[in-house]
Order: structure tokens, then sequence, then C-alpha cells
């Protein structure tokens, strides 16, 4: 049985998932005028988040952040299809209102998949309601913007500042440790040489299936950053034997 580790949730999150991430962006979201229309919740104590395991974690602050990347797009979106503001979501809803509706719009609107053994969380599955009930108006108001602007993707909404960094971001190699409690470093050359790749002298080598050892720390690679996708969907990941730095 091929084993995976999935990077990105297409089919929804878990309701504790969402209320983190809206405990998170409550705390980062870019603070505006006070006669701004979309307004935010008291913001003043710090999150406590309720965290299961280091996966949901993760999925919560990729989703808090990505909500934040977008927020003048998520608002506008609100605002343009006149389903914001709305007496049945108070303030202190917004913040998982804005994330809920951007996984919402990565997901093109498709309902979430609700396991059955997940314990509902009430205030999550009220806004996922009025969001999904507004869907069509929610996805209209998107098109239009993507429209007006000659938009592919809300990649194009993302401020230039960001933009980037993201760019410098990408380009850097990928930083992985060895977990020696699991394996050991010649397992692991084993392993990727089986797998097509080839070990090279320094980080200005790499090019393709390639990675090299760190000069200091001999229990971490680098390799090329174009490989994310394919390296997370490696055993050696899958069985926490490699860990993304």
């Amino acid at each position: 049985e091929k084993r995976t580790m999935a990077l990105i949730v297409k089919n929804g999150c878990r309701d504790s998932v969402y209320i983190n991430a809206a405990k998170i962006f409550q705390g980062i979201h870019t603070k505006k005028p006070k006669d701004t229309l979309v307004r935010y919740g008291d913001d003043s104590v710090p999150p406590v988040l309720t965290v299961k395991d280091e996966h949901s974690q993760r999925l919560s602050y990729e989703l808090a952040f990505s909500a934040l990347k977008y927020q003048d797009l998520l608002e506008e979106i609100l605002l343009d299809s006149c389903v914001y503001p709305c007496q049945s979501i108070p303030d202190e809803l917004t913040s998982l209102l804005v994330v809920m509706l951007y996984d919402l719009q990565d997901r093109k609107f498709k309902a979430r998949e609700i396991s059955e053994e997940e314990e509902p969380i009430e205030e999550v599955r009220k806004v996922e309601h009025f969001l999904y009930s507004s869907r069509v108006k929610l996805a209209a108001a998107l098109a239009r913007f993507r429209i007006k602007h000659d938009a592919r993707s809300i990649e194009y909404f993302v401020p230039e500042t960001l933009r980037k960094h993201e760019q410098r971001a990408s380009a850097l190699p990928l930083c992985v440790w060895i977990n020696t409690l699991k394996t050991s470093l010649q397992d692991v050359f084993r392993d990727l040489e089986n797998k097509g790749f080839t070990k090279v002298e320094s980080v200005s080598d790499l090019d393709g299936h390639t990675y090299c050892m760190d000069q200091h720390c001999h229990d971490v690679l680098f390799f090329p950053s174009s490989l994310k996708d394919e390296l997370l969907h490696l055993d050696l990941f899958a069985d926490c034997k490699l860990l993304l730095q």
C-alpha cells in the first residue's frame, strides 16, 4: 500500500483546526481604521490554542497565514457579495469567518468532507453553514474581482512586497533533518539512491534529483526547492525518517 503525506487538505479541515486558525488570525490580522466595514472582535487577550497533534497545529498556522496573505481580498469578497455584515455572525466570529472563507474558496466552494468521528464545534458549524449557503454569491464576487483585474488566480492579489518574499523563499533549497532515532545516514543514502537521487558536493551543485550534506551538521541534507511535493510523498517522510525543517 502506498503511503503518502498530504501537503494541502482540499476536502477541508477538522473543526478544531478552524478554531485554532481563527485564534491565530485574530492576533495577526492587519489592523484597520475603526470605521472599516469588516470588524473583528477583541484581540487584546493572547490566543490559547487547543492542539491535538503537530499536523493539526501546522494546518492551523498555514490556514491562518494564508488568510492573512489574502485578507484584503477576502474582506472585499464578503462585502461585495453582500453576505456581510450579518446579524447572525457577531464580530467575535469574524476571524473564523475569514479563515473558513479562504478554505472554502480553496476547495472551489465545494462542501467539506466531515468525519463521523470528529466532535463538532458549534461556532464552526454555524459559520460553515452560513458560508456554504452563500457560496454562489461569494463565488460570483470572487469571479468579478478576477475579471476586473484580469487575474487567472488569487495569487494576483498578493501584495507585491510579500510576493517578492515568497519568490526568494521558493528559490532557497529545502533543509531536511535525518531522524537518527529511526534510521541511519547510510540507510537514508541507500533509499534515496534507489529512488533515483544523486549526492552532490555542495548546495551550488543542486539540480534535478540531487541532494547534499550540510558541511557542519552531517544529519542535515539539502534538496532543490522544486522537489518539495515529490519528497513529501516518499516513504522516508511518511515514516518520519526524514523531517522537513
